[in-house]
This record gives C-alpha cells, structure tokens and sequence, in this order.
C-alpha cells in the first residue's frame, strides 16, 4: 500500500509539472492544431478507440479478474462505477459518433495510449485494493457533492460533444459557432464538463490519485479551452462578445 501511493504521490505529480510547462509553449498537437511535426497522422475514430480503450479494459481485468475485499464495499464500488461510466462512453460510443476529424498525429495518439494505461491501472487498482472508506462514507458531504459533481460534468460533456457533432449540416464543411447549452457562456463547454466531472470524481474519492487526475485534466483542458477561444475570436468577427473560454462570466 505505501509503495503504491508512494510512486503515485511521485509520478502524477511529475507529470502535472511536465504537463504544464509544456503547454506554456505549445498547445496539445490534435484536432484543429495537428501538425505534421508530430508524426504521421492516425485516423481520428481509430486514434480516440485505442488510445481511450486501457482506462476501460484494463480496470475491468482488475475489477473482474483479482480478488479484494475492497471491491465489495459499496463506496469503492461507486467511485469505480463512476469512472468505467466515463470510459464506456469515451471508447466505445463517442469515438464512433465522430464526424469528420481531422486525424490525429502519432506522437499525440501515444502519449494519450500510455497515459491511459498508467492512469487506469492507478486509480482503480487503488479503489479495487487499497482504498479504505468509512461505512457512512456514502452520505458524508464529500461524496454527496463530489458525485452531484461528476454527474453534472458528465451529463454537460456529452451534451457539448453533441452539440458539437452537429454544427454542419451533412454535406456543409468548415467551422461554424456553437451554440446552445453551455456554449452560450463559454467557448470551452465540453472541456469546462470534463474538468467539473473529474474534480467531481477527486472530491469524491479523497485521495491523491484522484486529485492527481483531476488537476492534470484541468491543466491539459484549460490551456485548449483558452486556445480555442482565441481561435474563435480570431475566425469569426460576429463571435459573442460576452462568451468567456472557460468559466462563465470569469474568464
């Protein structure tokens, strides 16, 4: 148990670190910003199923194929219900809903494949073997808030993807402005669910690891939320002026 948390307390936060000043100097290479710098390109419905698929499958041999006690405890059970809910939706229905894409250069493609094997295999090997909740856990403040959280983040990304999906009318190409739910307020919504979800998740949890996914998904988010914004601005004279990048009304 030490050993575990010990080498999670020291990777994740490395990462954040190395995350952060990275994107200081250039933003995540996929989508509108793929370059062929990067490597070749990887078709963007493949990319997204393999690349998402670890932080399912690999959880699920851990879940199904070891045995602990943890697992049967119904705290544990909820936060692992929580995050295979996210992974069952990111690999195995999102990436085939995608319209278009531009696709993904290998570099990218990668370091989100690798990321999603350490990053699946930490949190629920800790929810699966280590975790240890309290029995009235479940109504405590904490986790009551944190899985209202999760929840809301959940439902607002996928609702902004599918917003997003159905810009273009089928037959119509290039760009155009979302609007509707929570784009009406920030350029950013679908990243502004996500961050919501997994910090959702992280107070929820209450543990390192947790915490540790929850700030790299708002360094890594923030920075493309920021970007894109900018990018909007840039490419559309009438974009809404009151329309923040990421935080209604803030910034």
């Amino acid at each position: 148990h030490s050993g575990f948390s010990a080498s999670a307390c020291f990777v994740s936060p490395f990462w954040n670190i190395c995350t952060f000043f990275s994107l200081l100097f250039q933003n995540v290479p996929y989508g509108r910003y793929a370059s062929s710098v990067y490597g070749f390109p990887v078709n963007v419905k493949f990319a997204w199923f393999i690349q998402e698929m670890p932080s399912l499958f690999l959880p699920l041999a851990l879940v199904l194929w070891t045995s602990s006690a943890k697992t049967s405890l119904l705290p544990n059970q909820l936060l692992i219900a929580m995050f295979l809910c996210h992974y069952f939706q990111r690999t195995l229905i999102y990436p085939f809903l995608i319209r278009g894409g531009k696709p993904t250069p290998f570099a990218s493609f990668a370091l989100a494949f690798v990321f999603c094997i350490y990053n699946g295999y930490m949190q629920i090997r800790y929810l699966s073997h280590y975790a240890e909740y309290p029995a009235y856990w479940v109504s405590h403040p904490c986790f009551i808030a944190g899985s209202c959280l999760w929840l809301v983040g959940w439902l607002m990304n996928i609702h902004s993807d599918h917003i997003l999906r159905n810009l273009r009318k089928p037959g119509e190409t290039g760009y155009k402005i979302p609007r509707g739910g929570m784009f009406q307020y920030v350029s950013g919504a679908n990243f502004l669910g996500e961050i919501t979800e997994w910090a959702g998740f992280a107070l929820a949890a209450h543990s390192i690891h947790s915490s540790a996914f929850a700030i790299f998904t708002t360094v890594v988010l923030t920075s493309r939320a920021m970007a894109h914004h900018k990018w909007y601005i840039n490419k559309f004279e009438d974009y809404p002026k009151s329309r923040k990048a990421l935080i209604p009304f803030v910034i």
